[in-house]
């Protein structure tokens, strides 16, 4: 057999060599200012709600004078809001997971109560009260996981049982005692530390609005930087698809539980900064039916 090149092959060459090598490209037409923000909104959806806010707080704002966009009446607005803004992050956690949480507002009564019967009535040091306060969020998130992963509840039935479970320990707890604010300052001041405000300008931020702030900032950089986020999200998803994928989603799934339990308890422990007091049956009859509502 002859190693001579074909005519055929001698004619492709020869016409290879007249040939451009530029790679090919896609012409991409000016979108201009509408198409560009169609395209903006597309590729990040979230985009939405968040300029409906806005929109809102902009009418709301026009409506109701210049007083309202005055620092002051918005940094009182953020401290209204800290306590609910945290359970919203723990409960966002379990939401991205295609789930709900009903017992996180429950967990947070619980905790704070733990903590205060701890501190101030059994004597235990402040920040070991603080730390079992801790233990004991993450272990309900454990059990809301473990019922969901291992007995295979739907997570509205399984996080509502355990929402009954919550209520009555943290009445039988307490007795449906308060634990008054004086007590807190003289054995435990340190349950207050959220309580704390430092002034900025003519606004007063208190460290549980900037916890609040800082639970944001980190749960957006592990859902949006971080492969676990983005396993959080694949779970939501398509539970199954993320499975053939690799990913463990039972233990992924029990992690999201846990890490919404220690957000409830570091909500309890803010929520005693913020009322000042530990009075569970008036906190739940006002601020729990709104959480899980």
């Amino acid at each position: 057999m002859s190693d001579s090149p074909t005519p055929g092959g001698q004619e492709y060459e020869a016409r290879l060599k007249d040939s451009t090598a530029a790679v090919a490209e896609f012409e991409h037409a000016p979108r201009g200012l509408l198409g560009t923000i169609q395209h903006v909104l597309h590729a990040n959806p979230t985009f939405v709600p968040v300029i409906v806010l806005v929109a809102s707080i902009a009418v709301f704002g026009v409506i109701a004078g210049e007083r309202f966009f005055s620092p002051f009446n918005l940094s009182l607005i953020m401290q209204q809001v800290s306590i609910i803004g945290i359970l919203a992050a723990a409960q966002t956690l379990i939401i991205l997971t295609a789930g709900i949480d009903l017992s996180v507002a429950a967990i947070m009564v619980l905790i704070s109560v733990i903590s205060g019967k701890l501190s101030v009535e059994l004597g235990v040091p402040a920040p070991v009260a603080i730390v079992i306060g801790f233990v004991c969020g993450i272990g309900a998130g454990y059990l809301n996981g473990w019922l969901v992963t291992k007995i295979k509840l739907p997570p509205f039935i399984a996080t509502l049982g355990t929402w009954n479970v919550f209520f009555a320990l943290n009445l039988y707890l307490s007795g449906a005692q308060s634990i008054r604010g004086s007590d807190i300052d003289e054995m435990a001041p340190l349950l207050k530390f959220f309580g704390q405000s430092i002034a900025i300008g003519s606004a007063r931020l208190t460290y549980g609005t900037l916890l609040m702030i800082a639970i944001f900032i980190a749960l957006w950089y592990i859902l949006n930087k971080t492969a676990w986020g983005r396993h959080v999200y694949m779970i939501g998803d398509d539970k199954e698809a993320a499975e053939l994928a690799g990913i463990r989603t039972d233990r992924t799934l029990r992690q999201v539980y846990m890490l919404a339990g220690f957000i409830c308890a570091l909500a309890a422990w803010a929520s005693i900064g913020r009322v000042g007091s530990i009075s569970p049956q008036s906190f739940y009859e006002g601020n729990l039916e709104s959480i899980t509502a």
